[in-house]
């Protein structure tokens, strides 16, 4: 029997309704079954599509050099495999609270299980998904150790950040394998590619000396961090320049101390630096931060909350690596080392202008409802290109009246979305 045509019509509003609510249910219970997320500003996180997707997805330059395509090669890889929609690493999340295996790492052959980090690493199976916790030792290993995408939830624990060091001294201009400069990203003492990684109580070290101002190829990474979950607590990271290389995911770090020269606090991580001692080691000039941010709808940068900055020669706060830079300090005591100005645009003026001027000086060639809209989208968030901001901070070199205009000093309501472990969804994935 064929239904009439009003019948039929009323069918069709209701499965249309009921497409409707399944789709708003499905957004709203996407992260916590509905519970509400803090909009400072809308998250698009690694390997989860969106915006880092489609960036992911763009072609190589034609003028890319061979290095920078196997680095956007892998860390494409990067995103893919480690991706918590790729297998059941949110499972796994719930069971890995408490360690299933404990190897011992000594220098001493027969005191221990391996007697390099990176064998006790490869012991492991290639995917792993229950927590392991490598005890490593006191001693000085001098050696080069690489965590592959796949081997999650490692926990690597030194006998205390004085006592137990990894170090190696590769540069951005040491020949690798392939006959090439191996690059800033292949530089790192210790590269993490995992997700969920935690590191307590070592020291990671780059051997590289201090290089001159303006010094090429002198880039010396102690440690990389190129995935999402991941926590240092009483860590130290020793180095000069690009000391820490804070690449990508969200990260935290507690009670760590970090020492370098210039742009020793790197990358484009969403992570919350809590209680960390920064030393520059600075000759004549430096740079803090380095954070390189590429577009106003990607959620990254670094805050840092009850820091300390002290050190030797001139110090900025952050060089805008990326034209959406984001970097917040709240707390922070900081010594007379830094510049009155604070921040340096990385001789780029764009850097530093309103999302507002930058966007009207293109809507006139917009249809106009269009134009109209993004004004009106954008005019309430009174934001620039960079955004850098200090809040409630101390010292000698926290006056705020010689900052660039371009900078900010934040109300408590601008300050609250970065002060806490909700800036990083901490309480989602972290556990210590």
């Amino acid at each position: 029997m064929v239904a009439p045509p009003r019948a039929r019509l009323l069918l069709l509003c209701c499965c249309v309704a009921a497409a409707l609510l399944a789709g708003v249910a499905a957004a709203g219970g996407k992260h916590g079954h509905g519970k509400p997320r803090h909009t400072h500003t809308r998250r698009l996180r690694p390997g989860k599509g969106g915006a880092a997707a489609a960036a992911a997805a763009k072609p190589y330059p034609v003028n890319a050099t061979r290095v920078e395509a196997i680095e956007r090669q892998f860390t494409r890889w990067v995103r893919f495999m480690g991706a918590p929609g790729h297998s059941s690493y949110s499972r796994a999340l719930n069971r890995a609270l408490l360690p299933t295996r404990t190897l011992v790492v000594d220098r001493t052959p027969g005191a221990g299980d391996f007697t390099s980090i990176q064998a006790a690493v490869d012991s492991l199976p290639l995917i792993n998904l229950a927590r392991v916790v490598i005890k490593v030792n006191a001693g000085t290993y001098t050696e080069k150790v690489s965590i592959s995408p796949m081997r999650a939830f490692i926990t690597v624990e030194g006998a205390g950040a004085d006592r137990t060091v990894v170090q190696w001294g590769d540069t951005a201009e040491t020949v690798g394998s392939l006959g090439r400069p191996m690059g800033t990203f292949g530089s790192a003492t210790f590269a993490v590619n995992s997700m969920f990684f935690v590191a307590k109580n070592i020291t990671f070290k780059n051997t590289a000396p201090v290089p001159r101002p303006g010094a090429l190829g002198k880039q010396g990474v102690a440690l990389r961090i190129s995935a999402d979950n991941a926590a240092f607590v009483g860590c130290n990271f020793l180095g000069a320049q690009d000391t820490l290389y804070d690449h990508l995911g969200r990260h935290y770090y507690r009670d760590c101390y970090i020492e370098g020269s210039v742009d020793f606090i790197f990358g484009n991580a969403l992570s919350l630096y809590e209680g960390c001692h920064v030393h520059a080691i600075a000759r004549n000039y430096g740079a803090l931060t380095a954070q390189s941010r590429q577009s106003l709808l990607e959620d990254t940068g670094f805050s840092f909350v009850n820091c300390r900055v002290t050190g030797s020669g001139a110090l900025y706060l952050g060089r805008a690596w990326g034209t959406f830079s984001r970097v917040v300090f709240a707390y922070t005591y900081m010594d007379n080392i830094i510049i009155p100005r604070g921040w340096y645009n990385w001789g780029d003026p764009t850097r530093e202008m309103s999302v507002l001027t930058c966007f009207s000086s293109f809507s006139n060639l917009l249809v106009s409802p269009i134009a109209d809209a993004g004004l009106a989208l954008l005019a309430p968030l009174g934001c620039r290109t960079v955004f850098y901001g200090q809040y409630k901070c101390t010292g000698p070199g926290a006056n705020y009246a010689g900052r660039v205009q371009w900078s900010r000093e934040l109300t408590d309501e601008e300050a609250k979305p970065f002060i806490s472990l909700d800036f990083i969804d901490g309480l989602e994935w972290l556990r210590l």
